[in-house]
C-alpha cells in the first residue's frame, strides 16, 4: 500500500534536477500513504517524472523499493496496492525463464507486463491497484486502476503539464497555484455527498474510472489521453444474468465459501502484522470467521463503541469475537474524541466528502494501526448481495406508485405538498391517540412531503437517484452550475435491467461503492498508514455474485440470504439476528449542541454570499429549522459544512 504521483512535461523544459525535486515535493505531500520509504525516477529527454511513497507490506527489504525498473530496463512503475496472486504468477513466470531479485509483487507485475503485455497481465492480476507505467521504448505513459476502484487515481492538466496522483493534495507539490473549483462537480457533490468519478472538485482534474487504462503518447503533438476499458461491471452483470447459476442452494453456498474463502486466504499474506475490522454485522463477521478458520493463531479484530445505544454495535462485535475466539480489541469513544476528528477531515479526504461515517471509520483505523499494519474489511456485501434497506424500500414504493399515470402522480403530489409540515404534524397530533403507536410514530409531515416529492418522479432511474440524493435540486443551491453526467444519468454507463433491485445494486456498484464507501475506507486507513483489504470485492466474488439468481440474495423478506447461510456455519444465527445498524455518529444532535457555534460560523449568511458558491437562503432556512427541531436536516447541512471546512483548508 503506497502513494504514487508524477507528471509529464511536454515542453521538456525541466532538467533532471528540477524534475526530481518537483516529483519529490509531490510525493512528500502524500507521505502519510507511505511512511517507510520514498523514491523518484526521471528522464529529462521526455520530461517525465515518477515518484513513490512506500508502506512496506510484502518484501520489506530494499529490493521492494520503487520506482522499480523492469529487468530489461524497458518499463518503470510506481504502484499502489497489492497483487494477491503474485506467488502463482511468479511460479508461472519462472517456468518461462524469468529470474527475480527479490520477493515483491511489484517485480512480478513488471515481469508479467514484459512477458505478456499490459492488458493480458492486468487481467491475470487478482488484487487492488493503481499504477503508472512508463514505457521507455515507446515513450508512452500508462495509468491503470483496478476493476472495482478500490485504489484511487487522479489525473489532469496543471500549467500545461499532465499530472497524476493517488490524492489531490499531491498537486500542491507540483504548483502552488490555486486550482479553480469545478462548480458542476460541486453540484454533484451536493446531491450525493461525494464527488462522483470521473469528476473531481477541481477543473481539468479527473478520476480514472475503475477498470480503465489511460494512455498518453509523449511523441504525439497534442498528447491527449486515450482511455480504454479492460474490465466492465456492466459486462459482468449482463454475463451473470445470461449465465445464471443453476445449482441447488447447498451447491451455491459451497461455491461461495470456496471463492470467498480463497479471496480471504490470499489477503492474509503479509510480512507484517495483520487483523480485521469487526463491526458485528454480517459482512465483517463472515470475513473474520473465514480468516479464523484459516489461521492457526487468534485473528486480531478491532471495533469501536459509543455510549449512545442508537449508534453502538460494539457489544455485538464482542459477542461474535468471543464465539470465534479472536484476539479482540475494542475502544469506546466519547463524543469529544469523535468530534476531535472533524478538524482533520478536510485534509484527510482531500476533496469535499460528507459521509459522516467517515468519523468512526477513521477512529477504527486509528485503533487498528496501533496493533497491525494490514486490516481486512467486510465492505462490498451490501452492494453484491442486496443488503441495503433502500433496495427493499425503493422496490416497494415504486411498485405502489410507479404504475400511476404521471399526471395523476403530479396532481397527488401538488395536493400533498400544499399544507406545511407543521400543519400536518398538528393534524396527526390530534389523530395519534386513535392510531396504533407503531403507525402514529411513522406518520409525520416530513414523510408526507417526501412522499409528495417521490410521486412527481417519472422514471425508476430518476426515482432511485432522488432516493439516494441529499439536496434534491442542487442547481438551485450551487450558483452558476450545471449538473454533469454521472453513473445515474450517463447512458454509456447505465445498464438495461428489468429487475429494479438489480438496477439499484448495479448503480451502487459503479458509483456509491467506489466513490463513497471505498474512498472513505482508503483515506481513513491511509491517513494512519494502515492497509485495508476488501476480500468480498475480489473480482471473482463479484462475478460469482452476479451469476446467482436473485432469490439467493433476497428470500422471504431477508436480504443477503446466501451470505447469512454461509455465516451460520461459523456463528450461531441467534447471535446475528438483530436489526441492521449504520456505522454512524449523532451528527444531528451535535449540530444543535457542541458543534452549533462551529456550524454557525461556517454557514454565516454573509460568508456564504461572499464566497459565491451557494445561495445562502435555502441553507440558512434548513439550519434554522434544524436548530428549532422542526425538521432534521443534518445530512444536507453536513454537505455544506464539509465543503466550507475543505475550502478553509486550501
Amino acid at each position: 500500500m503506497c502513494g504514487i504521483t508524477g507528471f509529464l512535461d511536454p515542453s521538456c523544459s525541466r532538467n533532471n534536477y528540477h524534475l526530481q525535486a518537483t516529483a519529490k515535493a509531490m510525493a512528500n505531500c502524500i507521505a502519510n500513504r507511505g511512511p517507510d520509504d520514498s523514491g523518484e525516477w526521471v528522464d529529462e529527454t521526455f520530461g517525465v517524472a515518477l515518484a513513490h511513497r512506500r508502506l512496506s507490506i510484502i518484501d520489506l527489504s530494499p529490493l521492494g523499493h520503487q520506482p522499480m525498473v523492469s529487468q530489461s530496463g524497458r518499463y518503470i512503475v510506481v504502484y499502489n496496492g497489492e497483487i494477491y496472486n503474485f506467488p502463482e504468477l511468479r511460479k508461472e513466470l519462472s517456468e518461462l525463464g524469468c529470474i527475480f531479485r527479490g520477493h515483491s509483487d511489484t517485480e512480478i507485475m513488471l515481469a508479467a507486463i514484459e512477458t505478456w503485455g499490459l492488458t493480458v497481465s492486468i487481467n491475470k492480476f487478482i488484487g487492488m491497484f493503481a499504477f503508472a507505467l512508463w514505457d521507455q521504448d515507446r515513450a508512452i505513459l500508462h495509468l491503470v486502476r483496478d476493476r472495482l476502484g478500490i485504489k484511487p487515481l487522479y489525473y489532469g492538466w496543471v500549467d500545461g503539464c499532465f499530472v497524476f496522483a493517488s490524492e489531490l493534495k499531491s498537486l500542491k507539490g507540483f504548483s502552488d497555484k490555486k486550482l479553480p473549483i469545478n462548480r458542476d462537480a460541486l453540484a454533484l457533490y451536493m446531491r450525493h455527498n461525494y464527488v462522483p468519478a470521473p469528476h473531481s472538485i477541481f477543473k481539468n482534474i479527473y478520476k480514472l474510472l475503475p477498470g480503465n487504462i489511460l494512455t498518453i503518447d509523449s511523441k504525439q503533438s497534442d498528447i491527449e489521453p486515450k482511455i480504454t476499458n479492460y474490465w466492465s461491471a456492466k459486462d459482468i452483470v449482463y454475463g451473470g444474468l445470461d449465465n445464471q447459476f443453476s445449482g441447488s442452494d447447498n451447491e451455491a453456498i459451497k461455491s461461495l465459501e470456496k471463492i470467498l474463502g480463497d479471496a480471504v486466504a490470499i489477503r492474509m499474506v503479509a510480512d507484517v502484522d495483520l487483523g480485521a475490522f469487526l463491526s458485528g454485522g454480517y459482512d465483517s463477521s463472515l470475513v473474520v470467521a473465514l480468516m479464523q478458520a484459516r489461521s492457526e493463531r487468534k485473528v486480531k479484530t478491532f471495533s469501536i463503541g459509543f455510549n449512545e445505544d442508537a449508534y453502538n454495535e460494539a457489544h455485538f462485535a464482542k459477542e461474535v469475537a468471543r464465539h470465534l475466539g479472536t484476539q479482540h480489541t475494542e475502544l469506546y469513544i466519547t463524543p469529544q474524541e469523535a468530534m476531535g476528528v472533524i478538524p482533520q477531515l478536510p485534509t484527510l479526504y482531500d476533496e469535499p466528502f460528507s459521509d459522516s461515517s467517515q468519523i468512526p471509520t477513521f477512529l477504527v483505523s486509528q485503533l487498528a494501526r496501533k496493533h497491525v499494519t494490514v486490516s481486512l474489511s467486510g465492505d462490498g456485501g451490501d452492494e453484491l448481495f442486496a443488503g441495503y434497506h433502500r433496495y427493499d424500500t425503493g422496490e416497494r414504493i415504486w411498485n405502489k406508485f410507479g404504475w400511476l399515470h404521471p399526471s395523476i402522480r403530479s396532481s397527488l403530489a401538488a395536493m400533498m405538498g400544499y399544507p406545511s409540515t407543521q400543519t400536518y404534524d398538528k393534524i396527526f397530533g390530534l389523530l395519534n391517540p386513535l392510531l396504533p403507536q407503531q403507525i402514529a410514530q411513522k406518520i409525520t409531515g416530513d414523510r408526507v412531503h417526501k412522499l409528495g416529492e417521490i410521486l412527481q418522479i417519472k422514471t425508476r432511474q430518476d426515482f432511485y437517484r432522488r432516493l439516494v440524493s441529499h439536496w434534491k435540486d442542487p442547481l438551485k443551491i450551487v450558483k452558476d452550475s450545471h449538473e454533469p453526467l454521472s453513473a445515474f444519468s450517463d447512458p454509456t454507463r447505465q445498464a438495461d435491467l428489468d429487475d429494479f433491485t438489480q438496477y439499484m445494486m448495479y448503480t451502487d456498484l459503479i458509483s456509491y461503492l467506489p466513490d463513497d464507501i471505498l474512498t472513505k475506507v482508503d483515506r481513513a486507513s491511509m491517513g494512519v498508514g494502515l492497509e485495508a483489504r476488501v476480500p468480498i470485492l475480489d473480482h471473482r466474488v463479484v462475478e460469482f455474485a452476479w451469476s446467482l439468481p436473485q432469490h439467493m440474495k433476497c428470500r422471504d423478506g431477508q436480504s443477503k440470504w446466501i451470505l447469512r447461510q454461509l455465516l451460520y456455519k461459523h456463528v450461531p444465527q441467534k447471535i446475528m439476528e438483530r436489526p441492521k445498524m449504520g456505522f454512524g455518529v449523532p451528527i444531528d444532535h451535535w449540530l444543535k449542541g457542541p458543534l452549533r457555534d462551529w456550524g454557525e460560523n461556517l454557514l454565516d449568511e454573509k460568508r456564504l454570499e461572499e464566497d459565491g458558491y451557494f445561495d445562502p437562503k435555502p441553507i440558512r432556512e434548513k439550519w434554522l429549522e434544524h436548530q428549532k427541531g422542526t425538521r432534521r436536516w443534518h445530512y444536507y447541512l453536513w454537505d455544506v459544512l464539509m465543503f466550507q471546512a475543505w475550502q478553509d483548508s486550501l
